[in-house]
């Protein structure tokens, strides 16, 4: 474990190097981590993906990233606002709440977010956490299509690698059709609507 520590804290400082090195310009992100006010964070966008990194100025450091990739599972439509994350964060910044300042960015920018398909315990609890605040959805990828699990079946779809977790951000609206159902005939079709808010990105 140790060294996989000591693995995670080099290739941040490689990444923190290269990223002052080639002088990006990077969007700065009103996130705030309570339990981690040292930090500060910014955000740069590549072919659609969202890179957030948080930085500890003090110590001169990267604290971590969360990579907000898109969901190449999905049609075009869904495509446009539903995100993946996928963090990184080096051990002296972990359990302070700084993924979810991270997360919670994301959503309040319009953003919904989806769970890779296999999700550790400590990330399992913290969309658990966030979906005390947001709303959460447990749903089937299958098709290229957003299917909403059946409640109740939820922590069993789970174990399939086509189900996720997805939080609906800011202004979306998960409309269930009921002309869209799965082969199994329960799980009515989900398509992300916009609620008259412009997304604060482009586009892919």
């Amino acid at each position: 474990v140790d060294l996989d520590h000591r693995n995670m804290e080099a290739e941040l400082a490689a990444l923190y190097g290269r990223l002052r090195l080639r002088g990006d310009t990077m969007q700065p992100v009103p996130a705030f981590a309570p339990r981690a006010p040292e930090l500060v964070f910014h955000c740069r966008e590549i072919d659609g993906e969202f890179h957030v990194y948080a930085e500890d100025p003090a110590r001169n450091v990267l604290a971590g990233c969360t990579v907000f990739n898109r969901v190449f599972e999905l049609d075009a439509e869904a495509g446009r606002f539903v995100r993946s994350p996928h963090s990184r964060y080096a051990p002296a910044y972990q359990r302070k709440g700084v993924a979810s300042a991270v997360y919670q960015w994301a959503l309040q920018a319009g953003m919904s977010l989806v769970s890779g398909p296999r999700q550790s315990v400590g990330a399992y609890r913290l969309w658990e956490a966030l979906g005390r605040s947001w709303e959460l959805l447990v749903v089937s990828l299958e098709g290229r299509t957003l299917r909403a699990i059946a409640e109740g079946a939820e922590r069993q779809a789970l174990e399939v690698f086509d189900t996720r977790m997805m939080l609906v951000g800011t202004g979306m609206r998960p409309s269930r059709s009921p002309l869209r159902h799965s082969r199994e005939g329960g799980n009515p079709g989900l398509s992300i609507e916009r609620g008259g808010v412009t997304p604060p990105w482009p586009s892919p």
